[in-house]
């Protein structure tokens, strides 16, 4: 079987999405440093393996290209625990991975990209304020959603967890205030607690 190779950049939460299952399943990975803010996920190279010219993008054999976070996730973690066989749990998974790129990520991750990564927290303060509410609105529903559950699905830890958990545990990077959702805060600790867990800066050894 062929090593898979993740194109990736080391402080991106969807890549780490994807860093942190394949380092909890066990599967050996090779990754490669795509640096998004000098415009290398931009070249004719990376763009003829994703020609939406974004990161993460997963090498599953020579040639062979798979694109966007959560699916690439839903691949890796099928025939797994991290993924219910269950129907109705399993269309739960795909509800919160939904809900994490359409109603969380666009308002938590992209503040945190402006201000940590990038060092423009002035030049996108007005576009910065305006994801300030959407963010919360979407941390208030996990906030009630954690309120009365461990985890996001089934009472066990899943990819709706990982995939809720990458930009959620640096939100305040971001300048939202997480000590305002204690149970947030309390779920935040158990993923850690997982086995397998790595940092999102973590560099692994092949």
């Amino acid at each position: 079987m062929e090593t898979l190779r993740l194109y990736d950049f080391l402080l991106s939460g969807n890549g780490y999405k994807i860093r942190l299952l394949l380092t909890q399943i066990g599967m050996p990975f090779e990754r490669v440093e795509v640096d998004i803010t000098k415009g290398e996920s931009r070249t004719p190279e990376f763009l003829s393996k994703n020609s939406n010219g974004k990161i993460p993008v997963l090498e599953v054999e020579t040639g062979k290209y798979l694109a966007e976070s959560n699916a690439i996730m839903i691949y890796l973690s099928e025939g797994t625990e991290f993924l219910p066989y269950d129907r109705f749990l399993r269309a739960q998974v795909l509800q919160w991975l939904f809900f994490e790129q359409y109603s969380h990520e666009p308002y938590i991750a992209t503040p945190r990209y402006w201000i940590s990564v990038l060092g423009k927290a002035q030049e996108y303060h007005e576009a910065i304020e305006q994801k300030r509410e959407p963010g919360y609105a979407a941390l208030r529903v996990m906030e009630k959603h954690l309120s009365n559950c461990a985890f996001f699905v089934g009472e066990r830890y899943t990819i709706a967890d990982i995939g809720l958990f990458a930009y959620t545990h640096v939100a305040d990077e971001g300048g939202f205030d997480l000590t305002r959702f204690p149970a947030i805060q309390a779920w935040i600790e158990r993923v850690k607690a997982q086995p397998g867990y790595i940092r999102i800066t973590e560099e692994l050894k092949p």
